[in-house]
């Protein structure tokens, strides 16, 4: 006999084929919402993972109206994928409430500040092509190589340190030069509520990508764009993807040995959210800070699986800045109880996020690399 409440999801009919994994969290006594940054930032009962699944499911089945009241919580994710890491299920809460996102925006419903990302989005990604005319990475870029590599639009848009050291450092651990791919992964359209555009964006970087043999990837969340949210949506990659990290812990023998301050002091890795619980790389970054540090790198108290979000990701900047601001000061927090000093990610909009609250150095893995490799050309082993 079916259940009183079992009705078809008529108002949202693309959240259909996610409907059990909405009732998971519906039904569950909420084990997870120690997990989930967003609401330990802002404790309302409706952005715990369990009341934005709610809110997504219940709109769905029409059992509440089609309002921005109900719409808004699908937008309180970082995307982060913590609360999967506490869940007996492993629900997949952030892949259905970005499939949520882009029903409801497809409905008619979705913040303001999300539907101005979508708007202005083509004037966005436009500074990718100003990666290749840098001329700190032209010595690197040749169009016709076989490596590829995807700086990440936060990269290319602030002509990061980062960014630019992305490129450097692989054309030197690959001993050639390397193509850019000058399209954005589509990550603000998926996280904005566009799943058209997003897919096309993937199926425009699949293109770009079938005369090339691998692409590297220097952003974690475009990393886990290409590699897990673009193959969610049925777009196949035709060569392999693998995050900056990867690359550089297959080739430490060509790193050199750091010296100076950010040797001798603290030097604390921040796993980002799409690296650690999005793609499962924990521990190539952190072979790699060893190589070039001679040591382990420090760390939080909470890392690995279990690290904190830093706010930034999901689109929470830009729907609830407010939060993600909080987020951000609870990782500095962290921070400076474990002993300060110099944070390390591979997450492009993690950084931004850290220096706007004047935190002390912080460092993409990338130019942490490129300084090694400089120490190795120098004869420092």
């Amino acid at each position: 006999m079916a259940r009183p409440d079992d009705r078809p999801l008529r108002r949202l009919p693309q959240l259909a084929p996610r409907k059990a994994t909405l009732e998971r969290c519906v039904f569950c006594p909420k084990l997870c919402r120690s997990a989930c940054p967003v609401s330990n930032a802002e404790p309302r009962e409706t952005l715990t993972p369990w009341g934005k699944m709610s809110m997504a499911y219940f709109t769905a089945n029409e059992s509440v109206a089609l309002a921005p009241s109900f719409a808004e919580p699908a937008w309180a994710c970082t995307g982060c994928f913590g609360c999967r890491e506490h869940c007996d299920h492993h629900n997949d809460v952030t892949g259905t409430l970005f499939a949520a996102r882009s029903a409801l925006v497809e409905a008619g419903e979705g913040p303001a500040s999300a539907k101005r990302v979508l708007e202005r989005f083509t004037e966005s990604s436009a500074a990718l092509g100003k990666m290749a005319a840098d001329p700190r990475v032209a010595s690197s870029v040749d169009d016709g190589a076989k490596v590829a590599v995807l700086v990440g639009c936060e990269h290319a848009r602030r002509g990061t340190e980062g960014g630019v050291d992305t490129v450097r450092a692989v054309a030197r651990l690959t001993g050639s030069k390397v193509a850019l791919v000058n399209v954005c992964c589509g990550a603000p359209l998926l996280y904005a509520g566009d799943h058209t555009r997003f897919v096309q964006q993937g199926e425009r970087i699949a293109k770009e990508l079938e005369r090339r043999e691998r692409v590297v990837v220097g952003d974690a969340g475009c990393a886990a764009a290409l590699r897990v949210h673009h193959a969610e949506a049925g777009v196949k990659m035709p060569v392999p993807v693998e995050h900056f990290s990867e690359l550089a812990a297959r080739e430490l023998g060509k790193l050199g040995r750091l010296d100076g301050e950010l040797a001798s002091g603290p030097v604390r890795w921040h796993d980002p959210c799409q690296l650690g619980r999005g793609l499962g790389v924990y521990d190539a970054p952190r072979q790699v800070l060893s190589r070039a540090l001679g040591r382990a790198p420090d760390e939080f108290e909470r890392r690995r699986e279990d690290a904190r979000c830093s706010g930034a990701g999901g689109l929470l900047p830009v729907t609830m800045p407010d939060i993600a601001s909080k987020i951000a000061e609870q990782r500095l927090d962290d921070h400076d109880r474990s002993g300060g000093g110099t944070i390390v990610t591979a997450c492009a909009s993690s950084m931004r996020s850290f220096e706007k609250r004047g935190t002390g150095t912080v460092l993409d893995l990338a130019t942490v690399v490129m300084r090694a490799l400089e120490a190795a050309e120098r004869g420092e082993p």
